[in-house]
């Protein structure tokens, strides 16, 4: 028996110990299958993701069922996918299905996309990255050419074109029925509220109104109420009912903002009527009320509210009225220019300009009207091309207006401000007017020379000759300890005084070089150096433009030299290089 014991009691160990570890080993084999499992469901998701994408994207592939048409581009869909993932979209088809409108085989089912949209805008980009979430649960990164500005200097967190994009995903999130990127949108908007400057607030107060979003609406009606954007601004521009909460909580709590100053109430008035007449595009009336009242066009900032709100002949005519201050500043800081490029309408700036706005003045916070239109540009907006017989475009023309304004008039200027900030600004009019002698030497080294005869601007010390050169523009902002600032201002204008001559001598003798270096500063300037940077196709397209720009230099020499011989000057005009040139071939 013993021995019988001993042995089963030895089985009966073994047998514990052998369910013990299988029983171990089942744990974690059981741990590692749901691991390998959870890892297999994360590849098959992304693979299943990446095959969607590539069914939505894949042009060459198209199984799509119906088209959604968006800036005149057709998107296409595959409405079992859409259906399944958006409410929306499960109403939309099955009421078209219902109605059999849509239903032929011989084409596909099109939807165009402000059809589909009871307010606002939706842009190509913004419904190509609903669409992706919808097919593969993944949020694609905003593209840079539509959420960014083209100011090199700002850091694209509270743009006009970073809100906007945005302002676009919260509206197809809302209208196709997406409740996650709802939340998601809402709290990206939320963070610009406080960072945007008060009139980039304006579309996300119509985002949350029409979305319903309430909080979001709240704390845009706050950051208004304690801004100092004026009254006309809200009734022109805000929902009535917006508006209405905005001027309730500036009553209430007055010392919070600076747009509640008492005012005269029949000033208001006379005021208010003279808006109207520009509302009315009836200048005649203006004309009536200034005699009729007290009040001027520059009291009631006349020209602002044109720019503003009117439309582009009323500014022309309120103009040729010679009554108002082209640079008066209103109640925020800004003049007409600045409100002007708010607008972003050339056939305002340029008469403005015209008429002797200053381009270089700035905002109490530092802007000029180059940069507001900068920072309410996208990149796609600036590089777009223009087909032939089609309008310019309007974001580049301002740009490209204001620049090459700048470049003209580098004496503009307000000379009544700060002793730093006159330093700072004729710091910039000198690099300009630098660079612009500088390229002059490099393209027509003759003519830029003569030019600088005549004008006696080789003679002065300060000049830094050609660019490149060891005295160029990179001394500007040396500093001598023994100068005063009033001693340095008068030096930089001098300096400044003797390019500027330069640059108008080579206007007057050399109007067609001119002309060609002009465009050169604004189109041509930032591609001429980096020929070799960039892709193939890239180098290759700046590799041409820069054999035009050859081309046109020598025909804007030929047609200047042709004018200058009809006037018995054209024989001195050939360059030593041109005759030496010639005598070689004879």
């Amino acid at each position: 028996m013993e021995n019988l014991t001993e042995p089963s009691s030895s089985i009966s160990f073994t047998s514990s110990s052998i369910l013990s570890n299988c029983s171990t080993s089942y744990t974690l084999n059981e741990s590692c299958v749901s691991e390998t499992v959870s890892s297999l469901e994360v590849v098959s998701l992304n693979k299943l993701s990446a095959s969607l994408e590539q069914l939505l994207l894949d042009s060459s592939s198209n199984y799509s069922d119906a088209e959604i048409v968006v800036e005149d581009i057709p998107v296409g869909i595959h409405r079992c996918i859409l259906a399944a993932r958006s409410k929306f979209f499960d109403a939309l088809f099955k009421k078209d299905k219902k109605g059999g409108s849509v239903e032929k085989k011989e084409s596909k089912p099109r939807y165009c996309m402000s059809d589909l949209l009871p307010f606002g805008n939706v842009g190509y980009e913004a419904l190509l990255i609903i669409l992706s979430y919808l097919y593969t649960g993944k949020l694609k990164p905003s593209p840079p050419e539509v959420s960014t500005c083209v100011d090199d200097g700002c850091a694209h967190d509270a743009c006009r074109p970073a809100i906007n994009f945005s302002v676009e995903l919260m509206y197809a999130s809302f209208i196709f029925e997406v409740p996650e990127l709802i939340s998601l949108f809402q709290r990206r908007l939320f963070n610009f509220v406080e960072k945007a400057l008060v009139e980039d607030v304006i579309p996300i107060i119509f985002t949350a109104f029409h979305c319903q979003s309430t909080q979001l609406l709240s704390q845009c009606v706050h950051r208004v109420a304690r801004s100092d954007l004026d009254s006309i601004s809200l009734e022109k521009e805000f929902p009535f009912e917006v508006a209405k909460d905005i001027k309730l909580l500036r009553v209430k709590s007055p010392a919070e903002n600076n747009a509640m100053i008492p005012e005269d109430p029949l000033h208001e008035k006379s005021i208010k009527r003279i808006h109207k007449a520009l509302d009315s595009d009836d200048v005649e009336l203006v004309k009536l009320l200034l005699t009729e009242s007290n009040v001027t066009l520059d009291e009631a900032n006349a020209l602002h509210y044109a720019a503003a709100y009117c439309d582009p002949k009323v500014v022309s005519q309120v103009l040729s009225l010679d009554l108002a201050d082209l640079n008066l500043r209103n109640a925020r800081g800004y003049t007409v220019l600045h409100v002007a490029a708010l607008r972003k309408e050339p056939s305002i700036i340029v008469p403005l300009l015209s008429r002797g706005a200053c381009a270089l003045e700035t905002t109490l916070d530092g802007r000029s009207a180059i940069s507001i239109c900068k920072r309410l540009t996208r990149p796609k907006d600036f590089h777009a091309k223009t087909e032939q017989g089609q309008n310019s475009n309007k974001d580049r023309l301002c740009i490209n207006v204001l620049v090459q304004e700048v470049h003209r008039n580098p004496m503009a200027g307000n000379l009544s401000r700060s002793t730093s900030t006159i330093t700072d600004d004729l710091h910039f009019k000198l690099l300009s007017l630098e660079n612009r002698v500088a390229f002059a030497r490099l393209l027509f080294p003759y003519e830029a020379k003569l030019a600088m005869e005549i004008a006696k601007a080789d003679t002065t010390s300060e000049f830094s000759g050609s660019l490149g050169s060891k005295g160029s523009s990179g001394n500007l902002r040396e500093v001598d300890l023994n100068e005063s600032p009033i001693a340095q201002n008068k030096r930089l204008i001098s300096r400044m005084e003797a390019l500027s001559k330069t640059v108008e001598t080579g206007r007057h003798y050399f109007p067609n070089c001119s002309e060609i270096l002009d465009k050169f500063m604004v189109d041509d300037l930032p591609d001429s150096f980096y020929l070799e940077k960039g892709s193939a196709e890239e180098q290759e397209v700046r590799r041409t433009r820069f054999i035009e720009l050859k081309e046109d230099v020598q025909k804007a020499f030929t047609k200047d030299k042709a004018e200058l011989e009809r006037v018995g000057l054209g024989s001195s005009l050939s360059p030593p290089s041109i005759k030496k040139r010639r005598r070689l071939r004879s």
